[in-house]
């Protein structure tokens, strides 16, 4: 979450989206089919989607209650802005599009979780999606993407939750089918 900034109100002061899971620790662990479910209903919100501050420079966001103890995210996405490449180490996630549209590109590779620098991919490796207002995905630990709105003039809004909350994103650059391991942040670095 590195990438955004601006004045965010915190999830107690907008509207909460109602999930049938309470987010109480004593629950099992939410499924990816809970959490696409989760963002879904969420994307839907429009009392929610229209209380998030858009900036015209960079993402914002606000911090929701998932369903089992998940983190939850609502972020806006300036024209041109995107995530670069990342995973989520441990968690499974999703994410579903409420406004505008995003595009996500991604790696149908599992990549060691440590112990490496830098990989030369395969051919066939790589995916990429539009995914409109209302269309999302789920995805497993250790997932590669990037997502971004490559729009020149519309914000797009999206839901996004993770299963367990986020320990880690490890960043990459890649440069053709080169992928570089380019730092490791953890939940204090996104403060």
């Amino acid at each position: 979450m590195s990438s955004a900034h601006s004045a965010v109100p915190t999830a107690g002061s907008v509207p909460s989206p109602t999930s049938p899971v309470s987010s109480s620790p004593a629950l099992a662990a939410p499924t990816i089919t809970e959490l696409l479910d989760f963002v879904r209903r969420t994307a839907r919100n429009e009392a929610l989607i229209a209380s998030l501050p858009l900036d015209p420079e960079g993402r914002t966001w606000i911090r929701l209650d998932g369903p089992g103890g998940s983190e939850a995210w609502l972020i806006g996405w300036p024209p041109g802005t995107g995530t670069g490449w990342h995973d989520h180490a441990d968690s499974i996630g999703a994410f579903t599009t409420a406004a505008g549209a995003l595009k996500e590109h991604s790696l149908a590779v599992r990549l060691p979780t440590d112990g490496w620098k830098t990989l030369e991919l395969t051919d066939g490796v790589d995916r990429s999606r539009e995914l409109a207002a209302g269309q999302g995905r789920a995805f497993g630990q250790n997932h590669v993407h990037e997502v971004l709105n490559e729009s020149e003039d519309v914000h797009a809004v999206s839901v996004h939750a993770y299963y367990p909350p986020l320990p880690r994103i490890r960043r990459f650059s890649r440069t053709g089918a080169v992928l570089r391991l380019e730092q490791t942040e953890s939940p204090e670095d996104w403060q």
